[in-house]
């Protein structure tokens, strides 16, 4: 598969929709299910005007993005169905490429996000008991350190 990443375009605001509900349900199984329909419309408020990066497929087809705010990468999205072809490597070493000193949060119950990161080379610098909306999934804080 051959893959790029690009800025988003805005009409393609519901296809990442689509990838962020595909990729939450494939590994978020932690969350009540009035949480994630609640997420879904904070989600779909957003994501379309958010500046984000797009990972492509060789049709120009999304197939994962992230949001990168400085050096925080507030999100990464990879659709279930493009998993395990390096589409989350490619979006963070492109995140790596900009910022120096690349940090993230990520729900400390989705396991497989967790072992991504480590495998790419970030560390736990702190926890939250609560996420970014005051709900009890924790998130642990990460830095990259280096493969």
């Amino acid at each position: 598969m051959v893959i790029r990443i690009r800025r988003s375009q805005h009409e393609e605001g519901e296809k990442l929709v689509s990838i962020w509900c595909r990729s939450v349900d494939a590994t978020h199984h932690f969350l009540s299910a009035d949480y994630r329909v609640e997420l879904e419309e904070l989600v779909s408020s957003f994501l379309p005007e958010a500046p984000l990066w797009v990972a492509v497929n060789e049709r120009d087809q999304p197939i994962g993005f992230m949001l990168l705010s400085g050096q925080h990468m507030d999100a990464l999205f990879v659709d279930s169905d493009a998993r395990g072809y390096g589409v989350g490597r490619l979006l963070v070493e492109h995140a790596l490429s900009m910022a120096t000193e690349l940090t993230t949060n990520v729900n400390e119950q989705n396991e497989q996000a967790v072992g991504f990161y480590k495998k790419m080379g970030f560390k736990v610098t702190g926890r939250s008991e609560v996420d970014e909306l005051g709900k009890p999934y924790p998130l642990l804080n990460l830095a990259y350190v280096g493969e």
